[in-house]
Parts: C-alpha cells; sequence; structure tokens
C-alpha cells in the first residue's frame, strides 16, 4: 500500500530520496497552492502556508515504512503531515504533505536544488542526522544540523584533496578496514567511537583497534599584516580550552579564526571571519595561503586553512566585536611584528595557529615588504 505525497524542494531529487527515503519512486510534476518554501533549519526548506503562494514539486506514491522515514525526519524540525490538495496535469489529488506552522520563517532559498556539489553535502548532513536520531533527542539533532552540513562540506573538501604521497605510503581509505562505528555522543560537535584494522608498513593489515576522535569541521585562521608598517593585528578572546585545562589566564592571543560555513570556500569564510571578529573590510586578492593541515590528527578531524592577509593597519588601533550569536567578546590589537614574536618568545602567545603563522611571516616577511614596495 503506497500513499500519495507532496515532494517539493531538494527532496525532488534523485539523490536526496535514495538518502532519505531508501528509494527514488516515480514522480508527477505537482503544485501546491497557499504554501510557499520557508527555512526550516540552515539550508533545509520546509512548506509553510501563504495565501498567495505556490510551491512547485513532485507528486510521489510512498511505502508506509518511506513515508515513516519522511515523517521522522520533518519531525525533527516541526513540521507535521497535512492533507493537502495539490494540482496535477491530470486534475486536483489529495495528498499528503509536511508543513511547518510557524512565524516568522525566512523564505528558503531555492539555490540548494540547481547546485549539485550543495545537494550532496544536504544528502551526507540527512544521512548522519537520520542514522543519529536513533540514539539521540530531537534537541541534539538540531544542535548538529549545522555542524552536519560544515563537516559534510569538509568531507567533500578532504575527498577532493590530491592524495600526495612522496614521502609517505600512497595508501588510501581502501587500506582501512572500520568493523563499526557510534556517535556516543552528538550536539554541536560530536564523538566518534570506532572500530578498525588498518594497512601497516609491512602490507598486513593491524589487529583491530579501538580509537575515538572529536568529530569537527573545517576552519580558517587570518593573520592581517601591514607590510608598511609592519604590523599585526591579533585578537583575544576567553576560550574554554585553557579553561579545562586549569590555566589561570584563559584569555588567548590568537589570530581571526572561525569554521567554514557549509556553502563557502576557505577564502571567502576568512573574508567573513575577519569582517565579524574585527570590523576588517579585505578582498580576495588581499589573502595569502600560508598552508593547511590537521592540528591535532590523533583524535580531533578539525582541518584548518591558514591566511596571511595584507592590509593597512595603525598603530594601537583596537576594538571590540564579534557576534552576540555567538556570545562572542572579542578584543583586537595592533602590534609591531616584532612585539608579536616577542610575546611569542616569552610565552604569553600559546595559540598554535598564531605561532605556526607568525614563524610562516618571520620566514617571507623581507620578500613580502620587498614586493610591496617595488
Amino acid at each position: 500500500m503506497t500513499r500519495s505525497v507532496f515532494l517539493f524542494g531538494p527532496f525532488c531529487l534523485p539523490s536526496m530520496q535514495h538518502t532519505l527515503l531508501q528509494d527514488c519512486p516515480q514522480g508527477l510534476p505537482a503544485r501546491l497552492a497557499r504554501h510557499r518554501l520557508v527555512e526550516a533549519a540552515v539550508a533545509l526548506p520546509a512548506l509553510g502556508p501563504c495565501d498567495d503562494g505556490q510551491v512547485d514539486g513532485l507528486l510521489v506514491g510512498l511505502s508506509e515504512n518511506a513515508l515513516a522515514l519522511l515523517s521522522q525526519f520533518f519531525a525533527i524540525w516541526g513540521a507535521a503531515p497535512v492533507t493537502v490538495c495539490v494540482e496535477t496535469d491530470n486534475g486536483p489529488v489529495q495528498a499528503m504533505a509536511h508543513v511547518l506552522h510557524s512565524a516568522g520563517l525566512a523564505d528558503a532559498q531555492d539555490w540548494i536544488v540547481r547546485d549539485i556539489d550543495a545537494a550532496a553535502v544536504l544528502c551526507r548532513a540527512t544521512a548522519e542526522t537520520l542514522a543519529l536520531a536513533r540514539t539521540h533527542p530531537l534537541p541534539a539533532l538540531r544542535a548538529r544540523w549545522s555542524m552536519a552540513l560544515s563537516g559534510a562540506a569538509s568531507a567533500q573538501r578532504a575527498a577532493s584533496t590530491p592524495n600526495a604521497a612522496r614521502l609517505r605510503a600512497p595508501w588510501t581509505r581502501d587500506d582501512v578496514e572500520p568493523t563499526d562505528q557510534t556517535r556516543p555522543y552528538a550536539w554541536f560537535f560530536a564523538l566518534e567511537d570506532s572500530n578498525l584494522r588498518f594497512r601497516r608498513f609491512d602490507g598486513s593489515l593491524s589487529p583491530q583497534i579501538r580509537r575515538a576522535g572529536f568529530v569537527m569541521s573545517d576552519a580558517v585562521t587570518v593573520l592581517p599584516y601591514d607590510p608598511k608598517r609592519d604590523l599585526v593585528m591579533v585578537i583575544e578572546q576567553f576560550r574554554f580550552g585553557p579553561w579545562l585545562r586549569g590555566a589561570s589566564n584563559c584569555w588567548s592571543l590568537e589570530p581571526i579564526a572561525g569554521r567554514i560555513d557549509p556553502f563557502e570556500t576557505p577564502e571567502t569564510s576568512a573574508l567573513r571571519e575577519a569582517r565579524e571578529e574585527t570590523h576588517l573590510v579585505l578582498q580576495h586578492d588581499q589573502l595569502m595561503r600560508v598552508g593547511a593541515g590537521y592540528p591535532s590528527p590523533g583524535a580531533v578531524s578539525e582541518y584548518l586553512y591558514h591566511f596571511v592577509a595584507l592590509c593597512d593597519l595603525a598603530e594601537g588601533q583596537s576594538g571590540i566585536a564579534g557576534l552576540n550569536s555567538e556570545d562572542e567578546d572579542i578584543r583586537s590589537h595592533v602590534i609591531p611584528f616584532a612585539r608579536l614574536m616577542d610575546l611569542i618568545d616569552k610565552g604569553e602567545v600559546e595559540n598554535g595557529p598564531l605561532i605556526l603563522t607568525a614563524f610562516w611571516l618571520a620566514h617571507n616577511r623581507v620578500r613580502i615588504r620587498r614586493d610591496m614596495a617595488g
């Protein structure tokens, strides 16, 4: 027995149907009047009432199992199944649709439907959410969604990165055999517990080992540098990590930093974070790539893209910035480069990305200043 269901937006894509419904049913083009697409969560549309609206979609027949999966997913965001009348080329049809009745919802963006890469990110995040739904409460799933998207985008970047192996072994993910994976904790961040075997240097597979890791997403760091005046800008803010460790002073000197949003590039993220954390308005051609890598690959999936941003700075310039929505309280400092190196030597700078970028700048500073002057 099947039920007629109205699908819309990215849920009309075969890839999303395979992920969410474990099926790809034949669909009939349909239109739902007096509704619009609203944003239930980041990049996730839902149907919302609208007297003068219309949503184009597909009318499909779903099994009870597929309908249960769909309803479970929409329930996470508060959308409930209702009976609607959709218009098809063959006339009106009674169908089920999942509608979100909440005031003040923004219109959903429709680019996600057309962008293949964005749709792939959405599918991966949806698959993670469905897996977590078996063991985690709805508040955890809602809190996790934006990071699930960012993690999915990170995975796509990782998969597209060339497998450079001039010194290391030329092995791939096929040389790792996972036997089971669980996520005992998932909120904004997540913890993964895995049993696996990996290829050893003698060519054999290791015994089964157990590993746990902190599941994060890609991020950027940015150190603004004025080559004419030889000034840098660093920021200062309270950090939970030093607090957990027991540090007496939990305020950290750092570069500008932040997570890469699901559908932006590292460079675009760097510009956005600079604007949010220091009010600096930078352009793409001001960014110099320092490098990229894992700060703690033994147990953390985070991958950092480091930049130096060439710009005009004024000595003594400082200010307070940050997003209120993220409870940020960030103070910026503009100081001579020599003072930054002295702060590192004296141990006041304890932030790894700032130390790394400062030493990169120390190595390249003479060349950069000469090129900018010439």
